[in-house]
């Protein structure tokens, strides 16, 4: 495995690679790696001749300076889990290595960069895009994997994936999940003793309200989520939408769409958290 933090030596240590056909893998990350990011390298490592991990906390998807600047940042931790996964190459650049320049472009993705997400955290998608379109013009992988968790995000890139004809196919990797039910996520580790125990309601409400929705409605179901969750002491609901699967447009039947998906936002600690469920699948 080896660590580098220049485009011009991953496009050198690349280009043997591109040149002999080898298939290429590629795992974006921000880092403070757990087992939900090693889930996704695992899979690229046995569905590719050759595995690129990034590490770069992007700060153009980021619309609160305070979130950015206590995203956890854990280089050599990182590496530490990677090592044993048979990952080729890490790339660990600079902001100055992505953002030469500053980037102007403007992605419209709309309808799926405007809702949830995307209404809550303006700017926050075309700072996702921006960075995913670099480092797919510098790694240019046959193949890239994200989590579900980020559901929406999956569903913006792929359109963004579309509309700009790259030829890369976009691998999405179920959630993983804490024994406990907790979703696996980065900003975890944020969480107090007390607050990880007050977060649990999160996903614990989520999977109750799939045995809920067996015998209600959308809106029964939505109130069934939001009133559980805004019960709960150390909790504030920011979102909660079921939608679509597809368009990521609210839904008001179960017979609307062939793939529903519940999507959720709380405050718990002053963490910001985000899960999914999925109500029915095609």
């Amino acid at each position: 495995m080896k660590l580098i933090h220049t485009v011009e030596e991953l496009r050198s240590e690349l280009s043997v690679s591109k040149s002999a056909e080898k298939k290429v893998g590629f795992v974006p990350t921000m880092g403070a790696l757990h087992p939900g990011h090693l889930a996704l390298v695992k899979r690229c490592v046995e569905e590719n001749e050759v595995t690129v991990v990034n590490i770069f906390v992007n700060p153009t998807q980021f619309n609160d300076k305070n979130d950015l600047e206590n995203y956890p940042r854990t280089l050599e931790a990182d590496l530490e889990l990677l090592k044993p996964l048979g990952v080729d190459l890490v790339f660990n650049p600079s902001v100055e290595e992505i953002y030469p320049e500053p980037d102007t472009r403007v992605f419209d993705l709309s309808p799926l960069d405007s809702v949830m997400e995307g209404y809550y955290r303006p700017g926050h998608f075309n700072g996702v895009c921006q960075v995913v379109s670099k480092l797919f013009d510098r790694v240019r992988p046959d193949r890239a994997y994200f989590g579900e968790k980020d559901f929406q995000q999956l569903a913006v890139i792929r359109a963004m994936v579309s509309r700009l004809n790259y030829l890369i196919d976009i691998i999405g990797c179920p959630i993983v999940r804490e024994s406990d039910g907790l979703a696996m996520s980065s900003r975890n580790q944020r969480l107090s003793a007390k607050d990880r125990e007050i977060a649990l309601k999160i996903s614990h409400t989520l999977f109750k309200s799939c045995t809920f929705a067996e015998s209600n409605g959308v809106a029964e179901t939505m109130n069934f989520v939001e009133r559980s969750i805004v019960s709960q002491p150390g909790l504030t609901l920011e979102y909660f939408s079921i939608v679509d699967g597809d368009t990521l447009q609210p839904v008001k039947s179960w017979e609307e769409a062939s793939r529903i998906i519940g999507c959720i936002a709380v405050f718990c600690g002053g963490v910001r958290l985000i899960d999914n469920i999925k109500y029915k699948e095609e």
